[in-house]
């Protein structure tokens, strides 16, 4: 059977502060101290969640994190309400960059939180066998906010990375979409007393590899359609799909510089850095040889597709005459 370990190195339950959760932009648990009779939960409103960062790096997500969350909770235990799970990426300065996650087996109820550590310990040195820059970084609950339980499990997390993120999914649609939040925590309380523990939401951003977008953009394309699925799309396709969003790029480009210089729109200094930098990463080169290079390349791509194409009907035709 699978081992549970109860996290009982954290405050007792009873001492959380009980009571409905509203969404906020800081959350705080307060055990009840000497000069307070009375458990104490501290909120700060906020109209939307991009104000609510207040300090910390930036969190940038990987959509393939987002789909294994997605998973572990549609493949959850009968009767579990969430799914919680550890967070695997790389940590700079400026930002926590999560790219990859599993899930662990949990049991919670109203008295109590059982979290399966040996499972956690072991996938996260099977991951480190194939992704040995991926460090545990925090950990993943599915739901719209954060429960008592989560300040246990924080603590343990606390001690496997140094300042961990909590990351809250909400796969259920409390709220009407899948909002996705992450947070760190500090301690707060005063000095000589009890201390709590209050979450501080940090600023989302979603980001992914170039492997990562061919992916993207076919969930993206299965949206609108009836039933839900859809093929990939040949190589040619896809090269005349991405010519035709760079082209598309390139006339609302061209359409915004020509209402600068009429002055019909007023110049924002931040798009003509980024425009800037997009010429200098422009190689010189003159049009003849850039539709050589073009035309070189575009006949390699042929190349291959015929050689895949005879590839595959080798192998069809082998097949048919094994059979015979």
């Amino acid at each position: 059977g699978v081992r549970r370990r109860m996290l009982s190195s954290a405050p007792p339950l009873s001492t959380l502060a009980a009571g409905p959760y509203w969404p906020a932009s800081g959350v705080s648990h307060l055990p009840p101290s000497a000069d307070c009779q009375t458990p104490i939960r501290c909120y700060h409103q906020s109209s939307s969640f991009s104000k609510m960062s207040v300090y910390g790096p930036v969190v940038k997500i990987h959509p393939v994190v987002l789909a294994s969350i997605c998973d572990s909770y549609e493949r959850r235990n009968e009767g579990a309400s969430r799914v919680i799970g550890t967070l695997l990426g790389t940590v700079d300065k400026h930002s926590i960059e999560v790219t990859n996650c599993f899930s662990v087996p949990h049991n919670e109820s109203e008295d109590e939180v059982a979290v399966d550590m040996e499972f956690a310990k072991n996938m996260y040195e099977l991951h480190k066998r194939v992704s040995p820059t991926e460090v545990i970084i925090g950990w993943y609950a599915t739901g719209f906010d954060i429960t008592e339980h989560s300040v246990l499990i924080h603590e343990y997390y606390s001690r496997e990375a140094t300042n961990p993120i909590h990351l809250t999914m909400d796969t259920a649609l409390q709220s009407g979409k899948m909002s996705i939040r992450a947070y760190v925590s500090a301690q707060m309380g005063v000095p000589g007393k009890t201390v709590g523990v209050m979450f501080t939401p940090l600023t989302v951003k979603y980001v992914y590899f170039d492997t990562e977008r061919i992916g993207v953009d076919l969930l993206q394309r299965t949206r609108l359609l009836p039933s839900r699925t859809k093929g990939l799309t040949s190589d040619l396709s896809q090269v005349a799909g991405s010519a035709a969003r760079v082209q598309d790029m390139l006339t609302t480009m061209l359409a915004y510089i020509d209402d600068v210089l009429s002055g019909k729109v007023a110049a924002d200094n931040s798009v003509g850095r980024f425009l800037m930098d997009l010429v200098n990463k422009v190689p010189t080169i003159s049009a003849e040889d850039f539709e050589n290079m073009l035309n070189s390349n575009i006949n390699d791509l042929l190349m291959v597709t015929y050689l895949s194409n005879l590839t595959q009907a080798q192998i069809a035709l082998n097949e048919k005459l094994v059979l015979l």
